[in-house]
């Protein structure tokens, strides 16, 4: 349940912005004239355009994972589930210093290495991007 109320609400913003990406490239120039030149619609949607559409998608993901860390702090808190929200939430109102530095040592490890992920990501999805 905890992970369904918290994945709702990004799942909506991701949603939109999928669809606002590929509008925006399936109204470019590069997909008209892949469509004149008799390429199949499935091919040109899903070669052409999702990928060029999915730069955005995957910033805004990554973006969202901090989101997740500081959401699961309250939804652990409501649905009394263990988890390092909860105990980063007791550690704080225990005075516990130690694991609130190890808490946030943690989670800003992951949001690292989920930034490096993505910009390793990017240059999979354009070859432009060098890095």
């Amino acid at each position: 349940m905890p992970a369904a109320t918290m994945s709702f609400i990004m799942l909506a913003a991701v949603t939109r912005l999928s669809r606002s990406a590929m509008l925006d490239a399936l109204n470019s120039e590069y997909v008209t004239m892949a469509r004149i030149k008799g390429v199949p619609r499935l091919y040109v949607v899903l070669i052409h355009a999702l990928k060029n559409a999915s730069i955005p998608i995957v910033t805004v993901m990554a973006l969202q994972i901090s989101h997740l860390f500081m959401g699961a702090v309250i939804a652990e808190q409501i649905f009394s589930w263990p988890g390092m929200g909860r105990l980063a939430l007791e550690a704080v109102f225990a005075r516990d210093y130690p694991v609130v530095q190890s808490v946030v040592l943690f989670t800003s490890l992951i949001f690292c290495t989920v930034n490096i992920l993505v910009d390793i990501i990017y240059a999979y999805i354009d070859p432009r991007i060098r890095y």
